[in-house]
């Protein structure tokens, strides 16, 4: 009985840090789904491309994070080699994804960035962290495939170059997983160096940001009007509070405690956010297979979360 009672509370512990870690991945992939709704909206009005629109959310990112951490006192130290791999990590993937959706259209760059990550990170995880790819796990990574191609697969036609979207869309779920797995081995809670890492990738992207053109231009005149310029301001401030500095923030924190393979299925949650914001907010139409795509998706999240 008294081992019995020892051990409880451990493994409560565990379920309830378990619990934790998945909830907070989840918010953080539903602000990232907000977050695409808000840069296709800059993206029409303020005449900004998409790696400006990167650089600045992740520079106001840092503004905010700064700001909270002087607030509560937190120091804003960092291992100079978390920051280098997380930050490269970032600037790589969200790039590349970027760049697999100009070259395959916004179907096929989704669903090749997206429905690879948990792919690579299962089989990256197995190999360099030593996690067990059980049936579960398998099983939930299908499931979440399925759902993925039936969400987004139906819509859009492909772009001008296919072949390279497809190889800019393995690139990205290639610096996901190296953000993912690194974090998991470092074995602790890598919040903390989320602004060093934002200025590592954000230093990335400034030269092709300022390539792309940095600042508001006429390409969006919107954007031209006092009123259309605090509008810009006010959805990259958005960005960078929101689907940056907390997402962030919750993503290393639940990626500390959830293994690497569920937490690749877990951020699927993404998209669906993407479609139901679209759906409710900007009154897109959604089709039968996608909202069943959305369904598979949803259940595989649910199916990790009982089983973990």
């Amino acid at each position: 009985m008294e081992s019995v009672s020892g051990l409880a509370p451990s493994r409560a512990g565990r379920s309830a840090s378990y619990g934790r870690g998945m909830f907070y991945v989840a918010v953080a992939a539903t602000a990232w789904g907000t977050g695409g709704a808000v840069a296709a909206v800059l993206y029409r009005t303020s005449g900004l491309g998409p790696v400006a629109v990167s650089f600045w959310r992740l520079a106001l990112g840092i503004a905010v994070l700064a700001v909270l951490h002087l607030a509560v006192g937190e120091r804003l130290g960092a291992r100079w080699r978390d920051a280098l791999v997380l930050g490269a990590g970032l600037a790589v993937y969200q790039t590349a994804y970027y760049g697999s959706i100009a070259c395959a259209g916004l179907a096929v760059g989704t669903v090749v960035t997206l429905g690879a990550c948990p792919v690579v990170i299962a089989l990256a995880a197995r190999r360099v962290l030593g996690e067990a790819l059980t049936a579960g796990r398998v099983a939930a990574v299908a499931v979440g495939l399925a759902g993925l191609v039936l969400l987004v697969g139906g819509g859009g036609q492909a772009g001008a170059a296919p072949v390279l979207g497809v190889a800019f869309g393995l690139l990205s779920a290639a610096g996901y997983a190296v953000v993912t797995i690194y974090s998991r081995r470092a074995g602790g809670d890598l919040s903390g160096a989320t602004v060093a890492s934002f200025a590592v990738a954000a230093a990335c992207l400034l030269p092709l940001a300022v390539a792309e053109g940095l600042l508001p231009s006429a390409g969006g005149p919107v954007a031209l009007s006092a009123g259309g310029l605090a509008g810009t301001v006010g959805l990259l401030l958005y960005l960078g509070a929101v689907p940056t500095a907390l997402a962030y923030r919750l993503f290393f924190a639940g990626v500390a405690v959830v293994p690497a393979t569920v937490t690749a299925v877990v951020t699927l949650v993404e998209p669906v956010a993407g479609v139901l914001i679209a759906v409710g907010l900007l009154g897109e139409r959604i089709t039968l297979a996608a909202a069943a795509g959305a369904v598979l998706m949803l259940a595989a999240v649910a199916g990790l979360a009982r089983t973990g």
